[in-house]
């Protein structure tokens, strides 16, 4: 029996928004996996840049990548000039989003925009950017990071929720339509995750969600990589339009 190990050596990601928290995290798996590692921001070069520094010794050619993924235009010319320098791109983690908190009954055109375009819209672009070659191949593997709040809801976070909810139905029709190519397509969905966020609430908010926490605890940012690490592998190809739920037993179906 060979030995089961999720390795991703020798193949290449691209991880948006992967300058800190969760996403910070997934790009030190991915490259402690074997993956050379493409590091997307937006605007962050120097928390971006201290992810790249972190890594460059166990993953010498992963390198940033500055573009906005709410444009598509951008995100076509990035990923066509990324393709042509690695050859291909089998590995692509949806990291990338914002949240803002604001009643419906307050909340501008702005708002909902601002956060449908980077959550779902900014997704939308970076798949649709990586499929073609991914086809070609015959090979591919997407991981989208959804969200608790998109299945509960949650005061203040509307769009936030509509947004994580519609990556859920995005990531299913995607699989469904490249699965015979040896494409996968799953979402991975954080409850509360140690982040600077969560570090930054009142300690009697933590204490209120350690409550209704069966595990009685934050998830880390490493737990929810190593969890895309496994759907990024070999080794998860009969795993599609799945949503691996990362929450301490918060929401259990």
């Amino acid at each position: 029996m060979s030995e089961v190990n999720f390795s991703l050596k020798g193949q290449v990601a691209l991880v948006t928004g992967g300058s800190r928290g969760i996403g910070a995290g997934i790009v030190k798996t991915l490259a402690k996996a074997g993956a050379t590692v493409l590091i997307n921001y937006k605007s962050n070069e120097e928390a971006a840049q201290k992810v790249l520094n972190e890594i460059k010794s166990i993953s010498p050619k992963s390198e940033l990548v500055k573009f906005d993924i709410c444009n598509g235009d951008e995100v076509d010319s990035a990923v066509d000039a990324l393709i042509k320098k690695f050859e291909s791109i089998p590995i692509l983690v949806c990291n990338a989003g914002i949240s803002r908190d604001a009643l419906v009954v307050r909340a501008s055109d702005e708002h909902f925009r601002e956060i449908l375009e980077t959550n779902l819209l900014g997704t939308m672009h970076m798949v649709r950017a990586l499929t073609r070659p991914m086809m070609k191949n015959r090979y591919g593997r997407i991981v989208c990071i959804g969200s608790i709040i998109g299945e509960t809801g949650n005061k203040g976070q509307a769009a936030y929720a509509a947004s994580k909810a519609g990556l859920s139905g995005f990531a299913k029709s995607v699989a469904l339509e490249l699965a015979s190519r040896g494409i996968t397509c799953n979402l991975v969905s954080p409850g509360f995750i140690e982040t600077e966020m969560t570090q930054s609430l009142d300690e009697t908010v933590q204490k209120t969600y350690f409550e209704r926490i069966p595990a009685a605890r934050f998830g880390s940012a490493d737990e929810v990589a190593a969890c895309v690490q496994f759907l990024a592998s070999k080794e998860a190809g009969y795993i599609t339009g799945a949503t691996l739920d990362i929450n301490g037993g918060l929401l259990m179906r």
